[in-house]
């Protein structure tokens, strides 16, 4: 069966979020994901196991984890940086406003999101409370790492062909601290774990662009990285569309 967004029902049972509940992280948790790991490392158990990660501080403020979705043989896996404030709420990754962007740019560069893993490198929430707001707050150096051995295990289950980095903090993660997404978006490399891994921008980078001929640039550079994955995907023989 090939992937398919939920469409979340609206929570209209459920209370708003309360930023006065906020704590800051703690410098770590227990250790890394590896302690919560368990012994059926199929997706499904992979999932069942992260709902109840401790590895870092991140999980005391973040509604739930938000592991990632798609299917086992999943030609492409995109990895953004980690959920938003929707994707905490729903549980379920790129289902706000740069989900959209994402799914624009999948449609337009050709892509069949059967063929689409979307994950994240860190799988809680992050935020600070600004009034009544949750904002995005950068995952450190400590909380990526604790929770990379989530990711590596995903990516050894589903078995991608090209793993598409999606923004700095991911690219950096799977490629190294000296990895520019402004100077090397686009270009393929080998990789351990995967044939090959790219870099793009982020799809919420578009959302933030000054105005909407940047915006329109933007969105058609990002189309243009998605359909080299597409191109690169047909040279082995797999087609990237329906």
């Amino acid at each position: 069966m090939g992937y398919h967004r939920r469409l979340m029902p609206k929570r209209t049972a459920e209370p708003e979020p309360d930023p006065g509940s906020y704590r800051a992280p703690e410098a770590g948790g227990t250790g890394t994901a590896l302690d919560f790991f368990p012994p059926d490392l199929s997706l499904a158990g992979l999932r069942e196991a992260a709902a109840g990660c401790r590895g870092c501080g991140l999980y005391a403020n973040a509604t739930q984890t938000v592991f990632g979705e798609g299917r086992p043989g999943a030609e492409i896996m995109l990895v953004g940086e980690q959920p938003g404030d929707k994707e905490d709420l729903a549980g379920a990754p790129f289902v706000g406003p740069a989900g959209r962007v994402l799914d624009t740019g999948l449609t337009e560069s050709g892509i069949d999101r059967s063929k689409v893993y979307v994950t994240n490198i860190v799988k809680h929430f992050k935020w600070r409370p600004v009034g009544k707001r949750r904002l995005h707050d950068k995952p450190n150096a400590a909380e990526v790492t604790a929770c990379r051995p989530w990711l590596e295990a995903e990516v050894q289950e589903v078995r991608p062909r090209i793993v598409v980095c999606l923004g700095a903090t991911a690219a950096q993660a799977l490629l190294g601290k000296n990895f520019r997404v402004t100077r090397d978006r686009g270009q393929f490399f080998e990789w351990n774990l995967a044939p090959f891994i790219t870099a793009t921008v982020h799809p919420s980078s578009i959302l933030r662009a000054a105005d909407e001929r940047a915006r329109e640039i933007e969105m058609g550079e990002f189309i243009r990285d998605l359909a080299g994955v597409a191109a690169r995907l047909r040279e082995l023989g797999v087609e990237a569309g329906a």
